[in-house]
Formats: structure tokens, C-alpha cells, sequence
């Protein structure tokens, strides 16, 4: 599939826009434009994501210029399905860094990993290597949580785009991570991806929700139980306000848009 940003098919979710195309679609889609060097972001969204873009006006901008947002979390999933998407799939962070692992050597695409610890690097590059022997990382460059003084900055960008790496993957947490590839966009020539959680479940630091837990959309109630004093808060915050704004986004549609499938847009 050949779609530049602009033409990707988007459906609007409780404001924010996210993308509707299958998960091998969107596989191909980054591929695509790494391969062309082309400079995008692509943001992995999830509840918590949508309703900070709800929350926050300079969020919401940013998820409405990502290149692709991607339907991490379950809910995002069924409300794609009650809103006209047929068959739509779940775009995890954690399946779109094994595919992309997986295939990035068939294209000669190399990648770099960008933010948490050098430990959790470490690991990671690790366990790809034993993975994923044919894949070229480009580098690995932990970053600080805390802003990054403008030269550091400038010097990883030369960095990153003096290696050749044409897919990104970035790890500063949301929304500091879909702030940063924003920011970034038209300067790093090529496809960043905010994986969040990601890095340091693959590198075996923290454990991956189970299959069942997943695919049944209680992923977050295992991650609580993980972590309650980090994520409670976090999802006592987010949780009741999203079911309420998909709830109000649904009802309205059967009454105002007898055919849902007209909610499929594309970027302006």
C-alpha cells in the first residue's frame, strides 16, 4: 500500500484521530517511508493517550499531525469497530517493534533506539541480537527525562542521521515522547516511533500482560497490579472520563450519523 501521510484513513476517536487500516497495512505504511527516508512520527495511542489530547489543546495538536496513530489499547480497537471500521486490529507498541525487527533487514533498514536507561539498552540490544541476528542497529542513545540543552540535542540528531538508521524508536514515556518526535519532525530523517513501555519489557525488566489479558482489553487491571502506586491514579483519572466520552461519541452517532462508516476521514 503506497499512501503518503495525508491520504492514510483516520477515524476520530473521542477528538483525536486514529488510524484505521489493518495491522499489517500500517507495517507496510512505516516500512514504506523509512525505506524513503521520509521524516514522520508515528504515536501508539491508548486511552491514556486520547484523554490527555482531550485534556490538552497542545497535545491534541500534536496527535493531529502524527503521521499514523496506531490502536494500542483494546477500547480503541471496539470503538473503531461501533464506528464503522471493519475488522480492525490492535497496533501494539510491543508487535510493532518485533515486525519491524523482523523485516526492517529485508528492506536494508537500520534502527536506533532513542531515551530510557543504558542498562535497559543494554539488554535490548542483547536480546535482539539474539533474536533478530540479521538486524543492523544503527545506535543506542539513552536520554535524560529531563530537557536536553540545545547543543546535546543538535548533536544527537547529526548522531542519529549520520548513522543511516531510517526507523526510530523512542522511549521517554507520554507525553514527553510524542512531544519530542513532533518536535523533531523535518530535522531526523526518519520514521519515529514512541514505544513508551516497551523498552523495558523486551529487555525483561518488567513482565508483558498475558495473551488473554491483552486481547481482552484488561491489560491496564494487570499493569495496575504491577504497578498500583505509579498507575492508579493515571487510570482513575482516565478510565471513567473515556468510557463516558466514548459512551456520549456513540450514542450520539446512532442519532446524528445513521451511516457510521462516513467517520473514516483523511488528513487534511
Amino acid at each position: 500500500m503506497n499512501l503518503t501521510p495525508s491520504l492514510v484513513p483516520t477515524v476520530n476517536v473521542i477528538g483525536s484521530p486514529v488510524t484505521a487500516l489493518s495491522f499489517q497495512e500500517q507495517i507496510g505504511i512505516i516500512l514504506q517511508w523509512a525505506c524513503a527516508s521520509k521524516s514522520s512520527f508515528v504515536c501508539v495511542a491508548n486511552t491514556h493517550m486520547l484523554i490527555e489530547a482531550y485534556r490538552v489543546p497542545a497535545f491534541s495538536n500534536v496527535l493531529q499531525t502524527a503521521d499514523l496513530i496506531t490502536p494500542d489499547g483494546m477500547p480503541l480497537v471496539w470503538m473503531l469497530k461501533l464506528l464503522g471500521v471493519r475488522h480492525p486490529d490492535r497496533v501494539a507498541g510491543m508487535d510493532i517493534l518485533l515486525a519491524l525487527c523482523q523485516q526492517a533487514p529485508q528492506h536494508n533498514v537500520s534502527v536506533f533506539f532513542v531515551g530510557s536507561q543504558s542498562d535497559v539498552l543494554d539488554r535490548i540490544q542483547d536480546r535482539l541480537k539474539q533474536n533478530f541476528p540479521e538486524l543492523k542497529i544503527a545506535g543506542m542513545e539513552p536520554l535524560p527525562f529531563a530537557q536536553t540543552p540545545p547543543e546535546e540535542d543538535e548533536a544527537l540528531i547529526d548522531q542519529i542521521n549520520n548513522s543511516g538508521a531510517k526507523l526510530v524508536f523512542v522511549s521517554l514515556g507520554c507525553p514527553k515522547q510524542e512531544y519530542w518526535m513532533a518536535s523533531h519532525k523535518h530535522k531526523i530523517h526518519a520514521v519515529m516511533i514512541g514505544l513508551g513501555g516497551v523498552f523495558p519489557i523486551y529487555a525483561g525488566i518488567h513482565k508483558y500482560a498475558p495473551r488473554l489479558l491483552r486481547t481482552s482489553g484488561l491489560e491496564w487491571l494487570y499493569r495496575l497490579s504491577r504497578e498500583p502506586r505509579r498507575l492508579w491514579r493515571r487510570y482513575a483519572s482516565t478510565i471513567p472520563i473515556f468510557v463516558w466520552l466514548a459512551f456520549k461519541q456513540i450514542f450520539t452517532g446512532f442519532f446524528l450519523a445513521p451511516n457510521r462508516q462516513e467517520s473514516v476521514i483523511h488528513k487534511p
